[in-house]
């Protein structure tokens, strides 16, 4: 497994401080984000999940807590906008670059508004995919919203 990705390259750029660690990724996980969290021993509130939707029709990112869903409502409203939707999986592939299971936040193809779940920040660190599966970087969640250019905002149901 590589242990430099376009995520990590991505925070090297940034100058953010970051670990790299990898995990047995299950292709058959039900919840890919929970599988993960057990799979490094960290609870689901650390261990952050990255979907990729449509705000108004406009590609958004969005990083969650494992262990919670995103409120379409709540996502609309983060970005000022009227409705939301989760996008395909092959066209969140396509727009990211990343397959699903290993899609960064980081080092995207094609970089779009992103928003991280506003109670990730109290955490004293994050775990965040690192562009492919079975590889998550841990690192503190201002850096985060720093490397990405997010925002915090309360996105959960």
């Amino acid at each position: 497994m590589a242990k430099t990705t376009r995520a990590t390259q991505a925070l090297d750029r940034a100058k953010v401080a970051y670990e790299v660690v990898s995990y047995d990724y299950d292709p058959d996980a039900d919840r890919i984000g929970m599988a993960a969290a057990e799979a490094i021993g960290e609870p689901p509130s650390r261990v952050l999940k990255t979907l990729m939707a449509e705000v108004d029709g406009k590609a958004v990112c969005v990083v969650l807590p494992s262990n919670h869903e995103v409120s379409m409502k709540k996502l609309a409203a983060a970005f000022g906008g009227k409705s939301a939707n989760m996008m395909k999986p092959t066209a969140a592939e396509k727009h990211t670059g990343y397959v699903v299971g290993g899609i960064s936040p980081f080092g995207q193809r094609k970089a779009v508004p992103t928003v991280i779940e506003e109670s990730a920040m109290a955490e004293p660190y994050v775990f965040m995919n690192g562009g492919q599966r079975g590889l998550q970087v841990r690192l503190a969640p201002a850096d985060a919203l720093t490397a990405i250019g997010a925002k915090a905002a309360p996105v959960i149901a």
